[in-house]
């Protein structure tokens, strides 16, 4: 359930309202928007405890929520999560965010070029894997440990934060230091070990769809993050899987303008593992754009036909100048920035 505050309370009125809903066993979790504040009530409710909270002086109204996802929804905050990314940057805001770089790290030299010219092509954010999980145990897993202090290095020459995936908790803390957004690839969406250890953290968490996942398995996966007190949850649209041979997978851009409206979460596209083609990418980003996303998480790299991961999807330099040029005025269309 929510609790509406009243407007004008204040801070301490909303201290005394949070106290009473934990001295009743409720978990409770205060959401400070712009136009009034809420307070989102998680544990098994009676109607004698909704009786003594509707009560308490400061309560407006007293909402139940009939999603099964309570925290990430628009029933609990109507206004768009704005989430920090690190070096002033945010997203969920008027600018867009891309985020770009190699599938994975293999090297100083690599990362270090890749980086340049994202950055110099209009990328706010740098990604690379450190740790790759793979389908073939006997396929690259990534530098592992390896390639922290190249991905450190590589940070702060450009000045840009730094996304990399978690594939195991005993990774979390391990990537720390290197990682401003911890990135949860597909295949661990319903890792709930893993989830329920990135809501205790101290950085924005960016969780993939699964292949065969509804929007709703997302938003419930998402829940398990929020939960735990991590409210900084990024949601990626990164295709499903389907009978189209054509495509690596299929993006669902539908999914994107169903999750702007059942959540206040920002919304990322990954059209690079959703075709699997560079020469689709470019177009599918733009269709990100229009269909409201707040991101996109592009594969590049300076020699796709030696690189270790994904280059059949990576944007040369050349072609990812060129995708981010005509992005502009998509963005400029959608009423943001980039």
């Amino acid at each position: 359930m929510v609790i509406i505050v009243e407007s004008g309370a204040d801070r301490q009125t909303v201290d005394n309202l949070v106290a009473k809903v934990s001295s009743l066993g409720f978990t409770p979790h205060p959401i400070y928007g712009v136009e009034k504040t809420v307070i989102a009530v998680v544990g098994e409710k009676t109607q004698e405890k909704i009786d003594i909270l509707e009560m308490m002086p400061g309560v407006q109204q007293i909402i139940p929520i009939l999603k099964p996802y309570k925290l990430v929804g628009r029933e609990v905050r109507t206004e768009q999560s704005v989430i920090p990314l690190g070096e002033g940057l945010a997203i969920g805001g008027e600018r867009f965010v891309v985020m770009a770089g190699p599938c994975a790290v293999e090297s100083y030299d690599q990362l270090s070029e890749i980086a340049r010219y994202v950055k110099s092509s209009g990328a706010q954010v740098l990604r690379g894997g450190i740790f790759k999980p793979r389908t073939s145990p006997h396929d690259f897993q990534g530098l592992r440990e390896e390639g922290i202090p190249i991905a450190m290095a590589v940070k702060a020459e450009v000045g840009l934060p730094f996304i990399t995936e978690v594939v195991d908790i005993r990774d979390i803390e391990v990537l720390h230091d290197v990682a401003d957004v911890y990135q949860v690839g597909a295949r661990n969406m319903q890792n709930f070990a893993l989830l329920t250890e990135l809501g205790k953290v101290d950085r924005p968490v960016m969780l993939k769809r699964g292949m065969s996942a509804t929007v709703e398995d997302l938003l419930q996966a998402a829940e398990y993050v929020a939960v735990e007190g991590n409210a900084n949850v990024i949601l990626c649209e990164r295709g499903i899987r389907t009978f189209e041979p054509s495509t690596r997978n299929t993006l669902d851009i539908s999914a994107v303008v169903a999750l702007k409206r059942f959540s206040h979460l920002p919304v990322v596209v990954d059209p690079s593992h959703a075709s699997g083609h560079d020469w689709m990418v470019p177009a599918l980003a733009k269709a990100a754009v229009a269909a409201g996303a707040d991101g996109l998480l592009i594969e590049t790299h300076h020699r796709p036909q030696e690189a270790k991961i994904d280059g059949h999807q990576s944007l040369t330099p050349a072609a990812f100048s060129r995708m981010m040029d005509e992005l502009a005025s998509f963005c400029e269309a959608a009423g943001r920035t980039l």
